[in-house]
């Protein structure tokens, strides 16, 4: 089999369209290109499914690079026949590869090892035929050298029969079923480490089958055993195991002293050698799945984050609350730029009300601010009260902006550079602002990790979840477009085709030229070449282009489409766009090509209606309950407008105006069965909520969405 129809069956695609979309990728395409602009190719194939072609396409060429170091490993070893060769250059799976390659693997110095240098290997050979032999006689003739006697030899023998059994590739997959069906994960606390480790007090004495843990669970556990709180173990019933072993091995009955030897290196094999292996395994692939799953929750709610509602450019005052050190407040213009800064103090200690609300009110009407962001960290609801309590001469929102990651933001390299005369606090505040504005350009700047949405993110694989990270900023990024004339290199970084280094040069090209006037002045940015300029240019936005299609998702590459159909209805490419009534007139099969089909056909007249639209949805203006600030305010029983800040696998966070998000378990996040809570919710969805249990101590709050 091929890696091509390989992939073509386990995604359930044709083999045609995985082929195609493979040589896209290896041809330099992106992912947001491929799905966006070349359904024709591939059959009309989405960015998920180009991602699954990608990442398996990734693996099996791994894995034929790992044959190819076993095959050449045993080769030199002089080993290598061709039914091995055949086998090897034959499988698929890395388990099985693995186990083809256990008894050719260089060693280390193992028992076995010592036993075979020691001449031992024969007398392991006598024993393992079971036959009714007297074992201590035939030992007898293999003490000499550094044998010292029969115990000495028997033993020996005992630890090659045991590394036999071990790499026996039948004995491997047999014990590999067993633990797929009846593995169970226990945890236990390490004795003296109970209060110390009391979080993890759920997991002292746990148990449960391994395929029914939740990926949570296993975080949690996993998590528990790095500290040095929990020791874990993955086992099925070790009789189970054994019995499966004898029926493999032994031969003879109880009353044959060689069988009761191979009996008790069989067991040995087991306990020494063959479960620990498989059971590392097991831990890697339940660990595996379990990020996987982590991943995915992670990503969605990044997405959701980054696709967030934005209020598009407006002036915005962006306050980072504060007690002691007061109210960080900011006045940014319509593009983000930093126009006044100062500070205010009108909560405890100082409480300078009047003349706070006073400065407050100048610099509204100063900066002619139409909206005010306020962080949601300390001081947030008495910032909101104080802000929303004063008068304006004209009418101002108020929004309440998530601060998670602004700190990370003010104190990073990116925030030193915008803003080097200003320190972290002002850098903070800047943030919270430009957030409401457009959350997708803030929330590029800073590492996804610390945006504060998803489970266990530190405790899954990095580099996967980097990669996953990264390939969902570039996902949204394309998908909104980009202002090309605006955009920070960081957000220009993530556009198709671009990187850091031509980011850069387009921003370097800006600020020695001026503004861009259309797509085509790209082409004379330093390092643009053709295939970069395919790839990035449907995402990049030109506002006020002599050309229109310029400030669309509309393809250069496709502007004489546009243009043909213009020109048969005998307008302008503005009229066509201004006017709907006249693209109905179209027959979109006359514009059919070898190179546009009906697919791209149908998307050009999806933008011509509406070009550069933002996919975004309108953000709402939302009010927590004005008695509730603190935990202490929160009763059993209470209804509650409340703001969606988390989702996991087991639920999710909500925000009903105190310090502490509540919880909705999964089980409470409707009347009905609920598997994945984002059928349900999503980020930043305004929901209302019951209070189910309140434990101040604990500092934790049990919430529903279930009518009462």
């Amino acid at each position: 089999m091929s890696i091509k129809s390989i992939i073509a069956s386990t995604l359930n695609i044709k083999e045609s369209q995985v082929s195609k979309t493979v040589d896209l990728l290896e041809s330099g395409a992106t992912i947001p290109f491929i799905s966006r602009y070349r359904k024709e190719v591939t059959g009309g194939l989405d960015e998920v499914q180009i991602t699954a072609i990608k990442e398996q396409n990734d693996k099996l060429n791994e894995l034929v690079k790992r044959r190819e170091t076993i095959l050449k490993s045993i080769e030199e070893q002089e080993k290598l026949t061709p039914e091995l060769k055949n086998r090897i250059e034959n499988c698929w799976n890395s388990s099985k590869l693995e186990d083809i390659y256990l008894p050719y693997k260089p060693k280390r110095q193992t028992r076995a090892e010592i036993a075979r240098k020691k001449g031992l290997e024969p007398l392991a050979n006598i024993i393992m035929l079971q036959q009714r032999i007297d074992v201590q006689s035939k030992a007898q003739a293999f003490v000499k050298g550094d044998v010292k006697d029969v115990k000495e030899a028997i033993a020996g023998a005992c630890d090659i029969i045991a590394e036999q059994i071990n790499e026996d590739e039948y004995a491997r997959n047999s014990i590999r079923n067993l633990f797929q069906r009846e593995a169970v994960l226990t945890s236990k606390v390490v004795k003296g480490k109970e209060e110390e480790g009391d979080k993890y007090r759920d997991y002292f004495d746990f148990s449960e089958k391994l395929n029914k843990v939740p990926s949570h669970r296993i975080l949690a556990i996993r998590r528990g055993e790095s500290e040095g709180f929990l020791r874990v173990n993955i086992a099925p019933d070790e009789d189970a195991a054994l019995e499966r072993l004898d029926k493999r091995f032994l031969k003879g009955d109880n009353d044959n002293e060689a069988t009761n030897y191979v009996a008790d290196a069989i067991e040995d094999g087991y306990k020494r050698l063959l479960k620990p292996s498989i059971e590392t395994e097991f831990g890697a692939l339940s660990k595996e799945k379990a990020d996987e799953d982590s991943i995915h929750v992670f990503t969605e709610n990044l997405r959701q984050l980054l696709l967030a509602a934005p209020l598009g450019e407006k002036r915005v005052l962006g306050i980072d609350p504060g007690y002691r050190t007061g109210c960080k407040l900011v006045c940014l213009d319509a593009e983000g730029n930093l126009l006044h800064n100062e500070t205010i103090y009108p909560h405890p200690p100082q409480k300078e009300m009047s003349k706070a609300g006073s400065k407050v009110v100048k610099l509204v009407t100063t900066y002619n601010i139409d909206a005010i962001a306020i962080g949601n960290g300390t001081a947030s609801r008495e910032t909101e009260h104080f802000i929303t309590n004063l008068r304006y001469e004209k009418e101002v929102q108020v929004f309440v902006v998530s601060e998670n990651g602004a700190s990370i933001y003010s104190a990073s390299k990116v925030a030193r550079e915008e803003f080097p005369d200003y320190d972290v606090t002002v850098r903070g505040a800047v943030s919270i602002g430009r957030r409401l504005m457009d959350p997708l350009a803030e929330l590029v700047k800073i590492d996804p990790k610390s945006i504060g949405v998803g489970q266990y993110q530190h405790d899954v694989d990095q580099t996967k979840l980097k990669k996953s990270l990264d390939l969902t900023v570039e996902s949204c990024v394309n998908l909104v477009g980009v202002n090309v004339n605006t955009a920070s290199k960081h957000l220009l970084t993530y556009v198709s085709g671009l990187g850091p280094a031509l980011a850069q040069n387009i921003v370097d090209y800006r600020a020695s030229n001026g503004a861009f006037r259309s797509r085509k002045e790209l082409m004379k940015v330093p390092r643009m070449g053709e295939k970069a300029f395919e790839q990035c240019a449907g995402f990049l936005r030109i506002a006020g282009a002599e050309n229109p299609l310029d400030n669309s998702a509309v393809h250069p590459e496709s502007y004489h489409v546009v243009e043909n159909m213009a020109k048969d209805l005998k307008c302008t490419v503005k009229d066509l766009i201004d006017n709907k009534d006249l693209k109905k007139s179209l027959k979109l099969e006359k514009y059919v090509s070898d190179k546009v089909g009906l697919p791209t056909l149908n998307d050009i007249m999806d933008e011509l209606d509406k070009p550069g639209r933002d996919p975004r949805k309108g953000i709402k203006v939302f009010e927590f309950d004005p008695n509730i600030k603190t935990i202490e305010d929160l009763r059993e029983g209470m209804i509650l407008p409340g703001i969606v800040t988390n989702i996991t696998n087991f639920g999710c966070f909500v925000d009903v105006g105190i310090k502490e998000n509540g919880l909705v378990h999964v089980s409470e996040l409707a009347d009905r069965f609920v598997s994945d809570p984002t059928e349900v919710v999503s980020l930043h969805q305004h929901v209302e909520v019951r209070v189910l249990s309140v434990d101040t101590s604990r500092k934790r709050v049990q919430l529903s969405m279930k009518t009462a």
